[in-house]
């Protein structure tokens, strides 16, 4: 299994716990007191499950299950567009988590929005980047 498929599977099961672990406590909303931000985790709840899980088991399996790269590689190797593809994916999901619930507190903050504007851009270019590195693995010969 190559090492940019583990990286995508294994962050993949650490977002579904924490998704899970966010649900729990949107469940327990009517049960008890929570600070502001933590009422405000519907959207974050949703990102870190379709992101965060299932976008990031499914690139994984693709990234593996896929025909070979026409360029030849060592199993293990880490190529640049797979792992620009894995950061930009996380790096935009650990905005979203931190911005959805502050603008939720804050609404009026400029800085909080340009935080999930950032978020947006760094989530669609993890997708751009998949598919320019899953495109020569799937076109016909």
């Amino acid at each position: 299994m190559p090492k940019i498929t583990r990286f995508f599977i294994r962050s993949s099961i650490v977002c579904l716990i924490l998704a899970l672990l966010m649900g729990g406590l949107l469940a327990a909303r009517p049960l008890m007191s929570m600070p502001a931000f933590m009422l405000a985790l519907g959207p974050t709840y949703l990102h870190v499950f379709m992101l965060g899980w299932v976008t990031q088991m499914i690139f994984g399996v693709a990234l593996w299950m896929f025909p070979k790269h026409p360029v030849k590689r060592e199993k293990r190797e880490l190529y640049p567009l797979e792992v620009a593809c894995f950061v930009t994916l996380n790096l935009g999901l650990l905005l979203r988590v931190i911005g959805e619930p502050w603008v939720a507190v804050q609404p009026g903050v400029v800085g909080v929005a340009v935080v999930l504007v950032v978020s947006a851009i760094l989530q669609w270019a993890s997708v751009v980047l998949f598919t320019v590195a899953a495109w020569p693995r799937v076109r016909g010969r």
